[in-house]
């Protein structure tokens, strides 16, 4: 950190979310929570989809996120579910997340480390069954 006021404002923001790790994205999927991709068209060309998100602009989220907003996303009617908000590197989804929070959406959070964090998990040698 910088000790720069942004610094501050992410620091706040991510106290009250319980950010989800590259290594659980599956499973919160698996459960019924709806990923968000905000990544911007040039960096989803560039590095790739995220399986399982849709894709959101940053600029429109929280009217696309909104279920009481007239333009909301088909896909979000419950303000209950899960959402998980990701940008590249995971700062700026931390700041979206908050910012849902504050809309009533009680349960987003956003993807520690982004989308980068997850393309490296996902990278890794899977090293099959454990022994016990």
């Amino acid at each position: 950190m910088t000790g720069a006021a942004i610094d501050a404002l992410l620091e706040a923001a991510r106290q009250g979310l319980d950010r989800v790790q590259p290594a659980d994205l599956a499973a919160e999927i698996a459960t019924g929570a709806l990923v968000v991709d905000t990544r911007p068209v040039e960096q989803r060309q560039r590095d790739g989809d995220l399986p399982g998100a849709i894709v959101i602009d940053r600029n429109v989220l929280e009217w696309r996120l909104d279920p009481t907003c007239p333009d909301h996303a088909p896909e979000m009617t419950d303000p209950d579910r899960r959402v998980i908000v990701v940008c590249n590197q995971g700062f700026s989804s931390s700041l979206a997340a908050a910012t849902l929070r504050r809309l009533g959406l009680r349960r987003a959070t956003d993807l520690s480390g982004g989308f980068e964090a997850w393309a490296r998990y996902a990278a890794e040698p899977d090293p099959g069954p454990r022994s016990p």
